[in-house]
């Protein structure tokens, strides 16, 4: 089973399982309205929204806090769900990250890492992203992610109407 508890790390991240701590530094980046300006869960950006987002991301015991490692600054957030689509596939996503480290660094440094740990349990890396987020599709794209419709041969629907999945397969 995959250790959800694991921290991660390399030269330019700091990944650590998401404490009760970490809500107002999470709030902070959070509550910018352009994080969430081609995302359907606008509400994150208010107290309330982000309220009940933080308490879903406590509840999974699969979310992380990611900081700059040089600074120890809040970068952001992103978690782990295992999915009944497939027994070999495990979806990475509710990832967001502060604007001032937006432009494919950090966010690649941090999917990667998560990736990495992934692979050792599970061949088939899932992303969900809202068919209006461009810049997540985007940001997916680069990571190697292909848009698919079916999975170990069952037609796959989309998380809601809204979304595309996109997998990145384990390389041999």
């Amino acid at each position: 089973m995959l250790d959800f508890k694991a921290v991660l790390e390399n030269d330019l991240v700091h990944i650590r399982p998401l404490t009760a701590e970490d809500f107002d530094a999470l709030f902070s980046i959070s509550s910018d309205p352009l994080l969430w300006e081609q995302h359907p869960a606008k509400e994150r950006s208010t107290p309330e929204g982000f309220k009940k987002w933080f308490e879903d991301a406590m509840a999974t015991d699969r979310a992380f806090y990611v900081t700059d490692k040089e600074t120890g600054k809040p970068v952001g957030t992103s978690r782990y769900n295992e999915t009944e689509l497939a027994a070999s596939a495990i979806e990475i996503g509710w990832t967001f990250i502060a604007r001032e480290f937006w432009g494919g660094k950090y966010n690649r440094s941090l999917k990667k890492l998560m990736m990495d740990h992934a692979f050792t349990h599970y061949d088939k890396i899932l992303f969900f992203v809202d068919k209006h987020n461009f810049r997540s599709q985007k940001a997916v794209e680069k990571l190697g992610g292909k848009r698919i419709s079916e999975l170990d041969g069952q037609p796959l629907g989309p998380r809601g109407e809204r979304s595309f999945v996109y997998c990145i397969d384990r390389v041999s």
